[in-house]
């Protein structure tokens, strides 16, 4: 549960061609998260996904090109940091995250010390079903990601994210970029260098996209492991290299 005298928490939305869906994402955090802030990253978008926004009454961030998740995100985090934000938290734009789970994980940062909290699909007995290649494909992953962050990673794609102060200021810096950077990369460079990750159980709607459903996401989830192992192998950000710097502690 987020106290009144908790750290002020942004919600950072990327979102490209959302016009449609924005309202309803706004309104279901308008309903349950009403102390919290809202940024939409608008990340080139060619329709009116920033000036719904901003007539809803959220900050909008308008990138010059299509940059991808990993681009808008860092944007985001940059914003939380530049604007003193305690708390940040990665929601979709499309509607696929529920503004209902937010607060489980807001409360393993400021109550459990997590650096990035992370809303699994595959936890207890959610409902979520993924595609036959999706599927495997998340698993292949999951193994692979399981190994480097030394713990038991369930869902390493999703995309449902909380991160304390000290996490918002490495992903400002550091965000990786590449396809599924957001979510597994990010993961992957948060523990290496320091951050405590962990999951909790997560309900979000059923999605109608796919991000490893085909032929193509196949190779892209091979791509996705290849870079793991290497990023197993460079070294560490070097203010980084020895743990989160001094006074980065996490929000309490």
């Amino acid at each position: 549960m987020v106290e009144s005298d908790s750290p002020r928490v942004l919600i950072i939305i990327p979102a490209y061609n959302e016009a449609q869906s924005i309202p309803r994402v706004l309104d279901d955090l308008r309903e349950h998260v009403p102390e919290a802030d809202a940024v939409v990253v608008d990340d080139g978008s060619t329709d009116e996904t920033a000036s719904v926004a901003g007539r809803l009454g959220a900050a909008v961030l308008r990138l010059p090109c299509n940059l991808g998740v990993g681009g808008a995100m860092r944007t985001g985090y940059r914003y939380a940091l530049e604007n003193g934000y305690g708390l940040a938290v990665q929601f979709d734009g499309d509607g696929q995250h529920r503004a209902d789970q937010i607060r489980p994980l807001l409360a393993l940062v400021i109550e459990d010390g997590v650096d990035l909290a992370i809303g699994s699909r595959l936890l207890g007995s959610g409902s979520y079903r993924f595609s036959r290649t999706r599927w495997i494909g998340s698993r292949l992953i999951a193994a692979i990601a399981s190994l480097v962050a030394r713990w038991r990673v369930t869902d390493p794609t999703s995309g449902f994210r909380a991160s304390s102060k000290r996490m918002i200021a490495f992903f400002a810096k550091y965000y990786p970029q590449t396809y599924l950077g957001d979510t597994v990369e990010a993961m992957v460079l948060a523990a290496r260098h320091g951050m405590k990750v962990r999951e909790t159980q997560t309900e979000m709607r059923q999605s109608a996209r796919s991000s490893i459903g085909n032929i193509k996401g196949v190779f892209h989830t091979v791509c996705i492991c290849l870079a793991i192992l290497v990023d197993c192998i460079e070294s560490k950000f070097p203010d980084y290299a020895q743990g989160p710097a001094p006074g980065e502690e996490n929000p309490s």
